[in-house]
């Protein structure tokens, strides 16, 4: 029997060749799975909050260009991913600051980190895609 990572292997989307996706799909998992070590006055405040925030990061990605070819629209789907990377910065940033998970104070930080560069990742792939996307090309791929 197929475990659900060869399935995936198998029936790979549009959308996980790009690195954006990637990137906020891998730390989207890292920092669910951190959020469940918050203690209970903030896995169900802050923690919630952030799970929702990473988890848009990457659906907004997906999103986006599963309507590439309507160019405004991936442009807006990608700066919706991009405005949630930095919502997940600032909640990382409040889990850090305020004290109250200290067990996970340096992973924020450090995840902090990786979340500005994929912001600036997202930035950029929303600028290129402003420049040079050409939605013919697009619906000849699909």
């Amino acid at each position: 029997m197929n475990d659900i990572r060869t399935l995936a292997e198998q029936r790979k989307r549009p959308h996980e060749q790009l690195e954006v996706y990637r990137i906020a799909h891998e730390l989207g998992v890292r920092v669910h799975m951190m959020t469940l070590r918050l203690p209970k006055h903030e896995l169900y405040e802050e923690g919630s909050q952030l799970r929702r925030a990473i988890k848009s990061v990457s659906a907004q990605v997906v999103e986006g260009h599963a309507l590439r070819q309507y160019k405004a629209e991936y442009e807006h789907y990608l700066a919706r991913a991009y405005a949630s990377c930095e919502e997940v910065i600032e909640h990382l940033q409040y889990v850090a600051t305020t004290g109250s998970a200290t067990t996970v104070q340096s992973e924020c930080m450090a995840l902090v980190g990786e979340y500005d560069t994929l912001c600036r990742k997202l930035f950029n792939y929303l600028q290129s895609v402003h420049r040079q996307h050409d939605p013919r090309r697009s619906r000849a791929e699909v």
